[in-house]
């Protein structure tokens, strides 16, 4: 497992610094340093701006009583694309985008729920979570 891990570790080094300097042959280095920097900020103040937002949604579900499991599925994957894009690189900035997508992370929220046993359908007006549940007597 240590090797697996130390391969990928390498193998994302080295397509970031391969990227890094072919941005840099045809922009400059000036410019790859100040484009590496826009690409992070800009991903972070998205990340920070849909959290909010994330976390505005929770707290509505639960006063009214709702489980908010899509928007804390959409939280992971936004601390994941946050962490990706405070790594330097085009590559990891790239996959940090990627997961801001909101047709991606609904794919991923769905692959996640069905992974951990929680089918639920949604659509603008209702949401339907099948499962199974035993009521308890509170004696």
């Amino acid at each position: 497992m240590r090797w697996i891990l130390l391969i990928i570790l390498f193998i994302l080094s080295w397509i970031e610094i391969s990227l890094f300097i072919h941005v840099s042959n045809i922009f400059g280095i000036p410019c790859t340093i100040l484009l590496a920097l826009f690409t992070s900020s800009i991903g972070i103040l998205i990340v920070k701006q849909q959290s909010i937002k994330n976390f505005i949604l929770i707290k509505k579900k639960l006063i009214y009583n709702e489980l908010p499991t899509k928007e804390i599925v959409k939280i992971i994957s936004l601390i994941i694309s946050g962490f990706l894009l405070l790594l330097p690189g085009f590559f990891t900035d790239l996959f940090g985008l990627l997961l801001l997508v909101t047709p991606i992370q609904n794919f991923i929220i769905l692959k996640i729920m069905k992974r951990f046993g929680v089918w639920k359908t949604y659509s603008d007006n209702h949401c339907t979570i099948d499962g199974e549940f035993e009521k308890k007597n509170n004696e």
